[in-house]
């Protein structure tokens, strides 16, 4: 006697697919992120902040989402396929998950972590997307019937036997998802209804009573649209991550505050609270100062629409160290005239931490120096400097075989501490930004003297971030320009006429005893802005 019987419903299936993108740290300390996807095909992607990196991430992810087909109503569950670790925790060393969790229609699913770290998407149950409290059901595939019956095979399949304890046939009920109607499943004709298969119940409508805190408020459960109010929960939470961070991350902080100020928006319209609205303004400004901060910590500040300039310096605490040195200077220079000034500028710069540093020729005869022999000469007969033999000796000196220098008041006092407190590797860097003020080529093309390369220096720390005079724009007094340049006030014009003239100034004038215009464009990039 044949028994007819059902194939086995698992053997009808395909594997449900399932793609994971990451976001990892592309580099130890840096701001770069990689992201990669566990398609093979997919080529990492290398980013240079994290805001950047997770808008890749989700774009890629959306990407993959569309090009690939809805849910197949006849895929494999991919959590099961797992036998849900993904969210079920073995119960022991020997224990492995109960696969008969899973259930419900199949449905791609995308799941996430907080910290925005990954994103995965599932083609799988219902029942086991739901037990993923980030998860967000994309589509859903529509209900089909089991498959018709069919011979039997050859050894039974575990799930299409007996159940202990009953007569029912091995063929009389397959193996089938609890969405399948049981109007549908063939197998229930000619069976007694004691023995025929319930049909599933409908599960009820859970409402989602989601609560989340932003900015010391209570997001309501009951808020609409519900991505607002999934919205503001992510940020409250992604707010508080932030604070546990061991370092800051201005682009990222800066982002958050965007998101923020885009969602009290809505949440002000759907509402009507005027406080809203407010806190919305002041997240603005708060995205707004942590940009211009992270701009100025990278080295990057605004010049126009969309542009932003690398500068020679990089960040505030250099430009700060920078305007140090000049005012250190200004207060010590042993010697008047702006030629003393100088040259003094440029051997601070060499021998800045210890008191001492090497020097060649080619240095001092590169500055626009009357008399370089006699100003050397000057300065070691006032104590000011200390060189081991003459000053010929010295401007004869070349880079294999330099000649030692000694300034005394800047060698450390019995407690280690000289008039500077930055670090070793900023000493070259401050020399090399003043060597390329002093040095420009179009400043030595117009053959400008002293006075106006100590010009061009003091107008570099002292301007805004997209280059106008003073720290906003208001321009620069006067008397503090011709006292750094040990110039009579008089003639303080005919050296921003150079400055103009040598493609350094723009829209430079001298009104009611300030200097106002802004530098040129080609060098911003060795300007300190003021903070």
């Amino acid at each position: 006697m044949t028994v007819e019987g059902t194939v086995s419903g698992l053997e009808e299936r395909v594997a449900g697919r399932a793609w994971t993108v990451r976001l990892d740290a592309a580099d130890r300390g840096g701001a770069t992120v990689r992201v990669s996807c566990s398609r093979p095909a997919c080529t990492p992607q290398v980013l240079p902040t994290a805001a950047a990196g997770r808008t890749a991430a989700v774009a890629h992810l959306a990407t993959h989402l569309r090009a690939a087909s809805g849910p197949r109503p006849e895929a494999y569950c991919a959590c099961r396929a797992e036998e849900c670790h993904t969210h079920v925790r073995d119960a022991g060393p020997r224990e492995r998950a109960v696969p008969s969790r899973c259930g419900g229609p199949v449905v791609m699913a995308v799941i996430n972590d907080r910290q925005g770290r990954w994103w995965r998407a599932l083609e799988c149950c219902a029942r086991c997307a739901a037990a993923h409290s980030s998860a967000k059901i994309v589509a859903t595939a529509p209900a089909t019937a089991p498959a018709a019956a069919g011979p039997a095979a050859t050894g039974p399949h575990p799930a299409a036997g007996t159940r202990a304890g009953t007569d029912r046939p091995a063929g009389a009920i397959g193996p089938h998802f609890s969405h399948a109607p049981s109007s549908a499943a063939p197998a229930t004709q000619g069976v007694p209804t004691s023995q025929g298969v319930p049909a599933p119940r409908n599960p009820k409508p859970r409402r989602s009573r989601r609560y989340g805190k932003i900015a010391q408020r209570i997001v309501p459960h009951d808020l609409h649209p519900v991505a607002l109010r999934d919205e503001l929960i992510e940020l409250g939470d992604l707010f508080r991550a932030y604070q546990q961070r061991p370092e800051p991350d201005l682009a990222e902080l800066a982002d958050l505050h965007s998101r923020k100020a885009k969602a009290f928006r809505i949440w002000a319209e759907v509402s009507g609270v005027t406080e809203l609205v407010l806190e919305a303004r002041r997240a603005e400004q708060a995205a707004d100062a942590a940009f211009l901060q992270h701009q100025q910590r990278t080295g990057q500040s605004p010049v126009g629409e969309g542009e932003v300039t690398n500068r020679l310096l990089p960040g505030l605490t250099q430009w700060e160290h920078a305007r140090t040195v000049l005012a250190h200077v200004a207060e010590h220079t042993p010697l008047p005239g702006p030629e003393a000034r100088l040259m003094a500028v440029m051997l601070t710069l060499r021998s800045a931490l210890t008191g001492t540093g090497n020097l060649v020729g080619q240095d001092v005869r590169g500055l626009p120096l009357t008399d370089p022999e006699e100003l050397i000469g000057r300065l070691v007969d006032s104590g000011w400097l200390s060189i081991p033999g003459t000053a010929d000796d010295l401007l004869e000196s070349r880079p294999e075989s330099p000649t030692p220098i000694t300034i005394p008041s800047l060698m450390p006092g019995e407690d280690g501490q000289g008039p500077f407190d930055f670090g070793r590797k900023t000493r070259p860097k401050l020399s090399g930004w003043a060597q390329r003020v002093v040095g420009d080529k179009k400043l030595r093309k117009k053959k400008t003297g002293a006075a106006t390369r100590l010009l061009a220096l003091a107008l570099a720390v002292r301007t805004s971030t997209d280059g106008r005079l003073g720290a906003d724009g208001e321009g620069i007094d006067v008397a503090d320009l011709t006292s750094w340049c040990a110039v009579e006030p008089d003639e303080l014009e005919p050296l921003v006429e150079q400055l103009t003239a040598a493609d350094w100034l723009v829209e430079a004038a001298v009104t009611d005893g300030r200097l106002t215009g802004r530098l040129a464009e080609r060098v911003l990039q060795v300007s300190c802005p003021l903070p």
